[in-house]
């Protein structure tokens, strides 16, 4: 009897413990870290930097945003895996990281088993772009013609290998048979710039990189990888509309508690970030980027991460997509 009420005690001590620590979460001698594990100025950068201000606010705390960019965002979210599941570090990250798997042979982490998702903070539509003086016709269905007529003759700019830029294209290029020549340019800038002087022929970017290049009529948009329609360019037709189905693709970018956070400051934190998302500054600012913000769970938004690392995955195999 005794040893049961020791028992007892000593669960209820516990629980107190781990009460009291989550909630005074966060201490306001201590900040909170989002590990960006992409270079300074990239597009989760411009997603992250935002939030972490807005939530900031919201909790009365510093949020610090440090980039730990290298190996396509695994060398940072790597660092992330290995510190203290204690509601001070978070890893932001993008749908790159469900391409990863597939692209890197010796991962030191496992996205879905070192990380609890908490959030899609945007995601991005990609869209088919071309240089308005490459092909005799600027509507996808002509375009596509034209490839299929000269096999081997046009080519299509990516952010670099393993990019979704990269397997957006190849993906388009199963799914149609056609032959593309992929040219990977070391990030969006120089990829965009070649384009626009006709260096390349066309490219698979998100709507964020190409819309200034689209409102000013140096490129072309010829679709949106959407299911409906794009409100900041509703002249840009869908892929589907076209007569092209299962091809919805954006880009995506995520925060991730790390696993063994006490529930109650995931919680807390998925709470706040809903309230920052919907805040008019950060509605305002992604509505500009082209962004939204898709309504999932935190269990649907797993179960969509790990639908990701499978279809990346199946798109990399019978790509043959290799790094450099």
């Amino acid at each position: 009897m005794l040893r049961n009420v020791l028992i007892l005690l000593i669960g209820g001590l516990i629980a107190l413990s781990a009460s009291a620590q989550t909630s005074s979460w966060p201490a306001s001698n201590k900040p909170i870290t989002f590990i960006n594990p992409f270079p300074p100025g990239g597009a989760v950068d411009a997603f992250g930097r935002p939030l972490a201000k807005q939530l900031s606010i919201q909790l009365n705390d510093s949020i610090v945003v440090d980039n730990r960019g290298g190996a396509g965002g695994t060398l940072g979210a790597a660092i992330a895996a290995k510190m203290a599941p204690d509601g001070y570090t978070w890893l932001l990250g993008a749908v790159h990281h469900s391409i990863a798997p597939s692209m890197y042979a010796n991962l030191s982490y496992d996205i879905s088993k070192d990380f609890e998702p908490i959030a899609i903070i945007g995601s991005v539509p990609h869209v088919i772009v071309v240089n308005p003086t490459k092909f005799p016709k600027n509507d996808l269905k002509s375009i596509m013609e034209e490839i299929r007529k000269n096999p081997g003759k046009y080519n299509y700019a990516s952010t670099g290998n393993g990019t979704s830029q990269h397997l957006t294209g190849e993906l388009f290029k199963m799914q149609n048979k056609l032959f593309i020549t992929h040219i990977p340019y070391r990030g969006t800038g120089p990829a965009l710039q070649d384009l626009v002087a006709g260096q390349v022929d066309m490219m698979f970017d998100t709507l964020a990189g190409a819309a200034p290049f689209i409102k000013n009529g140096q490129l072309i948009a010829v679709a949106v990888a959407t299911s409906k329609r794009v409100d900041a360019f509703p002249n840009v037709p869908t892929v589907q509309e076209l007569g092209i189905s299962n091809f919805v693709v954006s880009s995506w970018y995520a925060l991730w508690a790390i696993k063994g956070t006490p529930k109650d400051i995931v919680d807390k934190m998925s709470a706040e970030v809903q309230i920052a998302l919907a805040s008019p500054q950060i509605k305002e600012r992604w509505a500009a980027m082209g962004a939204t913000v898709p309504k999932m769970t935190r269990p649907e938004l797993a179960a969509y991460i790990n639908q990701e690392i499978t279809r990346w995955g199946e798109v990399v195999k019978k790509s043959g997509a290799k790094l450099d």
